[in-house]
């Protein structure tokens, strides 16, 4: 399946692909001992599961595709070992070597949906891969290049001459919606692609990356938000998808965290999170696509320290002292707090 024209018009323009980044963990970029503990204290089952406390108590593969990546930042094999055994032994059951998305403790048995989440098993073949490099590692490194593989090879959907994400291996393509390909942009995690072309160089990696970018460009044009969507359809245009809010929110706030992990200084593809994202008082907007308006603030701090560091990355504006120390809040924005404040520390310290 070919998208229309007017789509491929819209998209003419590509983007350089990222080249690599060495993602090595060191005492300038690590996560500090002190936040870790804090982190693990409040997320970490003992039986190695990220536990989303803002919904249910849940594990899931992109929280332990998280956990991954923050141990190997904060040097502590002992936690990511376990995070891993968690993930290996009750997450990856599929018979295609992708892992399932969700973990529920409150049933029987604990995974009921089998359906992978594509961000997921990106995290893990990344934190994986990172770790099995730096640590010496070739068990960990040939669990990512089996996942990278897997992924490649059910994951990915070439339309036109996009390569998309699937958002799960199931229900998100041409062929499954009405509105399909359905993508999510927040799902295209562009710090890891570099490392998944290192593991399969054969890969469409480059592309899929590539892709990423100019949708991105293309989505924020979707309504008055100048924003992206956090679910696009790409049946003609890209355009919100049905039956997912129509709005800029809790998805897509990390898409400009991921590309500045990625090394990506692109005023055309971060300005407007740092215009558009924050209200006058940095909060972080949920945003009505077709209207721009906002429908409601977003106050942490893992949520505001984004478009912060997106001011900071353009500018050089310095991030506001109340987010340069870390406390833990729910899973997910005291997830993102530590990977901006990670990356702050070793390519912007100015802004600290």
């Amino acid at each position: 399946m070919r998208l229309r024209g007017r789509l491929i018009l819209v998209l003419a323009a590509g983007m350089l692909a990222v080249p690599w980044l060495s993602q090595q963990a060191s005492s300038a970029e690590a996560v500090t001992t002190a936040e870790w503990a804090l982190y693990k204290d409040k997320f970490l089952d003992p039986a190695g599961r990220i536990i989303d406390t803002a919904n249910e108590g849940i594990s899931h593969s992109e929280g332990q595709g998280y956990g991954l990546l923050l141990s190997y930042l904060a040097g502590n094999q002992g936690d990511f070992d376990r995070i891993w055994a968690f993930t290996r032994t009750e997450m990856m059951v599929r018979d295609d070597g992708l892992a399932a998305w969700k973990w529920d403790p409150a049933t029987v048995p604990h995974i009921s949906d089998t359906n992978n989440a594509s961000d997921g098993d990106l995290l893990i073949t990344y934190g994986l891969a990172l770790a099995g490099t730096a640590w010496h590692r070739p068990d960990l490194t040939a669990s990512a290049k089996s996942i990278a593989a897997a992924l490649a090879d059910g994951g990915l959907e070439t339309v036109g001459d996009l390569v998309l994400l699937k958002p799960g291996k199931s229900g998100f393509a041409a062929a499954d919606r009405k509105d399909g390909p359905v993508v999510n942009l927040s799902y295209w995690v562009f710090e890891a692609l570099p490392v998944l072309a290192q593991l399969m160089p054969d890969g469409p990696w480059t592309q899929l990356a590539d892709s990423g970018r100019r949708l991105l460009v293309a989505s924020m044009k979707t309504g008055q938000a100048s924003l992206p969507p956090d679910w696009i359809s790409l049946k003609t245009v890209p355009a919100p998808a049905d039956g997912f809010p129509k709005e800029f929110s809790y998805n897509a706030i990390r898409i400009p965290l991921y590309l500045i992990r990625a090394g990506d200084s692109d005023r055309t593809l971060l300005e407007p999170f740092a215009t558009r994202m924050p209200d006058a008082a940095g909060q972080v907007r949920v945003v009505d696509i077709a209207t721009g308006k906002t429908r409601h603030l977003l106050a942490d701090a893992g949520y505001r320290i984004i478009p912060a560091l997106v001011s900071c990355v353009l500018s050089g504006a310095p991030i506001d002292k109340d987010m340069q120390s870390f406390q833990p809040t729910d899973y997910y924005p005291s997830t993102l707090h530590l990977l901006a404040l990670s990356y702050a520390r070793r390519h912007h310290p100015e802004c600290l």
